[in-house]
């Protein structure tokens, strides 16, 4: 049976009664008696004592405990930390009116959101343009952008116009800090599942470890006897989640610390290959960009639920995903990947991504 707590007014006269039967005549239940103080001081502070028990006991348990004492206390005992937010980078370019100009570092450029990003190094124009190499100024995924988005200079310099567009590659590798709910599941994950010198789901465990990792996959014996190959995915960094070099590089490396994987294991990690679901519907009832953009989050969804390298997403789950978008009445599946509709497979390299959804 849960304990319930007794309120402020049950205290009080708790504690009214308490004197008025060990101390008979103090009028204990008078406004104006100092037994009837003494009572509503002591219920006050015990009230307050309850309320502090009732905030603790979920903090006791990571299933329960609030953000603070889930990072400070859990967190801290398990040895995992918030993974912190990345900051976007990549290249801008703007025309020239002059060459030989020097765009120095440090020079503010900003996106259409207004969110702002600075130079990394020093760029001359030449040939009527000039690119700069430029990160974002705060971290998170907000901050990338497509080839081609528009960018300004914020702070002008004489000879370059303030109008750009972001260089081939976008701006790329802002990632959120951590939600609560993932290291809560990270900190549940190393409790229920310790770590066993290298067992399969150790891989997994280490590879979220690292900034902007999301899902991760272990292959042991793909390359051959002794080898363990990994894969994962960057599904809040990248635009179709496949993990960039950079990303590939930090999960080798931290998994190649001498106090992660087995000396014997041969660990390679590589990003899996992109293998676009592209759908096209016909018929979709009511027709609008809302249903639309619904259809797509649930598509969405449903690859970042059920794909993983060598799996299959079923017709039947794919057909499910668009039914239940808010708004739709009717569609017609006219094609996947440019075939009749049927179950959608990857090899054990590959991975289902959302590629063209083409409404007809």
């Amino acid at each position: 049976m849960p304990f319930k707590t007794p309120t402020l007014t049950e205290l009080t006269a708790r504690a009214e009664g308490d004197f008025e039967s060990r101390l008979p005549g103090s009028g204990a239940q008078l406004r104006r008696s100092n037994a009837n103080v003494m009572a509503r001081v002591h219920s006050g502070g015990l009230h307050g004592l309850y309320g502090f028990h009732r905030w603790l006991a979920p903090q006791i348990s990571p299933v329960t405990a609030e953000a603070e004492m889930l990072e400070s206390h859990h967190g801290t005992t398990w040895g995992i930390n918030r993974k912190p937010g990345g900051y976007a980078t990549g290249s801008a370019t703007f025309e020239a009116t002059q060459n030989g100009v020097a765009v120095p570092a440090g020079t503010l450029l900003s996106l259409p959101d207004g969110t702002e990003f600075e130079t990394t190094a020093e760029a001359v124009s030449a040939a009527g343009a000039v690119t700069v190499a430029c990160q974002a100024l705060v971290a998170g995924k907000a901050a990338n952008a497509a080839e081609g988005a528009p960018i300004v200079m914020v702070s002008p310099v004489a000879g370059i116009m303030t109008d750009g567009a972001v260089a081939a590659g976008g701006l790329a590798g802002g990632a959120d800090a951590e939600s609560d709910a993932d290291l809560r599941a990270r900190i549940l994950a190393r409790i229920r599942t310790p770590p066993h010198g290298g067992a399969g789901f150790d891989y997994v465990v280490w590879a979220k470890e690292v900034a902007g990792v999301t899902r991760a996959w272990v292959f042991a014996g793909e390359l051959g006897l002794g080898t363990v190959t990994v894969r994962f995915m960057t599904d809040d960094t990248t635009a179709d989640g496949i993990p960039d070099g950079a990303s590939v590089a930090a999960v080798q490396a931290l998994i190649d610390q001498e106090d992660r994987r087995p000396v014997t294991a041969d660990v390679t990690v590589v990003a899996p290959v992109a293998k676009p679901l592209d759908l096209v519907i016909s018929g979709l009832t009511p027709a609008s960009a809302e249903v639309q953009a619904a259809v797509i989050a649930n598509l969405t969804d449903l690859l970042r639920r059920e794909a993983s390298p060598g799996a299959t997403i079923l017709l039947s789950h794919i057909r499910e995903a668009i039914s239940i978008a808010a708004g739709e009445h009717d569609h017609v599946l006219v094609s996947i990947a440019g075939a009749a509709p049927a179950d959608f497979e990857t090899t054990s390299s590959q991975i289902a991504t959302l590629g063209d959804v083409t409404f007809i």
